[in-house]
Order: C-alpha cells, then structure tokens, then sequence
C-alpha cells in the first residue's frame, strides 16, 4: 500500500493508530498492502475490480475487454469495465477514472491514452493504498514518480521488439533494399514510439526510411497518409505501420493506386481482420500481439493481489509474426496465442 505523508505524533498516539490498523487487517477488508513488488496483505476477500481502456471504436481494445470479461467469469470475480468515448478521448477516459476512484474497488486496471492523461487519478488511488495494475501503455515513469505513483505491474508487449520483427519481416521481403516510409499513432504517444523506434533500428542498411507521419490510429487518415506517400515518394517499396487498424487503411492505399503486390504492407497487433488479410495476401505480415491475454493478465494480477501473493514488476506479453505461410494457425487460435507463452499470474492464483 503506499504510505500517505506523515506528520510528527507522538509515540503512544502512533501505537494506538498502529493497532487500529491490525484489527481492521483482522476484519479482511479485502485491500490489498504492500508497495509495488512487495508482498500485498493476505486476505480471503474477492476483489472488487475496475478497468479503465481505451476507445472501443478500436477492435484491439474490443478484444482487450472480452479477455477482462472472460476472465471475471473464468475467476468469479466482479470486474466493471470502462472505456474512452474513442482511441484519442484522453480527458473522457480520465473523468471515467475519476468516477470510479471514489468508488469501493480494491484493484485498478488501467490502459491509459497517453502516459500522462491517468496520472491524476492515479495519485489519488495511490493515496487511498490501492492496486493499480497497468497495461499494455505504460504509465510516463517520470510522471508517476513526481505523483506518487507506483503501479504494482506492468503487463504489455515489448513494442520496440514488435517492432524490431516487422523489420525483420521487411529485410525478408525486400532483399534487395529500397525505400520506405513509416506510419505512426498518435504524436508523441509512447507505445508508437516504441514500435517505429524498433523497426527503424532493425532495418537492414539497404532498406531507407524516406518518411514518417502520424495518423492518429485511424484507418481513413492512414489511408490518406498513405496515399499522399506514394505521391510524394514513388519509388517507395514498403510500408511499416503501428497497428492493425492503420495498416488496413495503407493496405487499401496501395490497392487503390495500383500498386497491390509490388509495395509492401507489415503493421501490428494481429486483430482477426489483419490476419485474414494477410491469408488474402492484402497485408504482407503483422506482428501479432493478444489483448485478449493481456487483458485476462490484467484481471489475474489484481486476483493474485488480493491473495497476497508478490506480483512480478514488469510481464512481457506475447508476440508473434504472422505471415501468409502461418495466418491459418494463428485465425484458428484468435483472439489467444497460438504459440506458447508464459503467464506468471496463473501460478500465483491456483
């Protein structure tokens, strides 16, 4: 639990708060204690959880929620799932955490905008002790310290090794080089960052990066985007692109310009309509990650919390590239992985 600022008391005073504490301990409120790494309060209570998503006008976060739900269910546990108004509400989905701190849960799931746009709310949970489990976009590390803020783990996908696969993809596809360009989220947002960091580090030295735009996670505005690149860039052989929903849009960009097959099309996030298109040949690969599980993670953790159990600090969810020569097992699988992966929370929960 994180510790509210003291002022002096005096030593008898203190033991008396002290035993306060331990015989509503004794009650098993059901809160869990313990700061970030630590060993939370043993307790037979059933948490009460709250998550805080992005938009689901986005499937990735559609997907992201039935694993939340699925999981509730699997766990019998009562979840109550809230979602921005859209992929950019940062203030509408700070006013939805807001609402809910006031609330009586024991455990946060928050998936924030930005890294910044949940701080507020955060600090307050914090000064209340309690769980905050956050995923798939981190919380801004600077922020959170300045707030007081400590998420007890963070589940999400190594976006710069997502990334660092799309581009390996690329060098697979274009081994004789050439140019590029790179269409990203948000400007700014941490979690594009990340991805277009890894793929422009892990490109080979043939391969040139001529441009990169921002739009906005948006499927018209990357097909804009797109269009406008090849215009501006004709020699142009390759499109990375920062999620799914984007690389639908630059897919039908370079269809409506002819240029289906010759320019090539690697996003991320592996949502069931990216990976029918990479069976149809429309995207050229996607580097899947799985919401789904990272939600399900999201709700183990705060169960895991709430038996006192020690919650690992950072959990890396699962990626995979998925091609032409795999899209059938990984649609068979969908919205799960189709490979193995390890999930440290089931362990602690059994």
């Amino acid at each position: 639990m994180y510790a509210n600022a003291r002022g002096r008391r005096l030593a008898a005073v203190g033991a008396l708060v002290a035993a306060g504490a331990l015989a509503l301990a004794s009650c098993g409120s059901g809160e869990p204690a313990g700061t970030a790494g630590q060993t939370a309060g043993a307790t037979t209570a059933t948490p009460r959880i709250a998550a805080v998503i992005k938009g689901l006008d986005n499937p990735f976060f559609q997907t992201m929620k039935q694993g939340i739900d699925e999981q509730a269910k699997t766990g019998g546990v009562q979840v109550t799932v809230q979602a921005a108004n859209a992929i950019t509400d940062t203030t509408g989905q700070a006013d939805k955490l807001d609402g809910l701190a006031g609330q009586d849960f024991s455990c946060y799931v928050v998936n924030p905008i930005s890294g910044t746009n949940l701080v507020q709310g955060l600090a307050k949970l914090s000064a209340l002790g309690k769980t905050v489990v956050n995923i798939d976009s981190p919380v801004d590390a600077k922020a959170a310290e300045s707030a007081g803020v400590k998420p007890a783990t963070y589940i999400g996908t190594d976006n710069a090794e997502a990334g660092a696969l799309a581009a390996r993809r690329m060098g697979e596809l274009l081994r004789g080089g050439g140019q590029v360009a790179v269409v990203g989220g948000i400007a700014g947002d941490v979690t594009s960052g990340a991805r277009v960091e890894g793929f422009q580090r892990g490109v080979p030295a043939n391969i040139k990066v001529v441009q990169t735009v921002a739009a906005n996670w948006e499927r018209q505005a990357a097909l804009t985007a797109a269009t406008d690149l090849m215009r501006a860039h004709p020699e142009l052989k390759g499109f990375f692109v920062a999620n799914d929903d984007m690389g639908l849009g630059v897919a039908r960009a370079v269809a409506n310009s002819g240029k289906a097959g010759r320019v090539k099309v690697i996003s991320v996030d592996g949502i069931k309509d990216a990976l029918e298109a990479v069976k149809a040949g429309t995207l050229d690969g996607t580097v899947a990650q799985y919401p789904y599980t990272i939600g399900v993670m999201g709700v183990e953790a705060c169960q895991a919390a709430a038996a006192g159990k020690r919650l690992p600090p950072n959990v890396k969810a699962p990626v995979e590239m998925v091609t032409k020569d795999n899209a059938d097992q990984a649609l068979a699988a969908t919205p799960k992985p189709f490979g193995e992966y390890d999930d440290p929370f089931k362990a602690l929960i059994r």
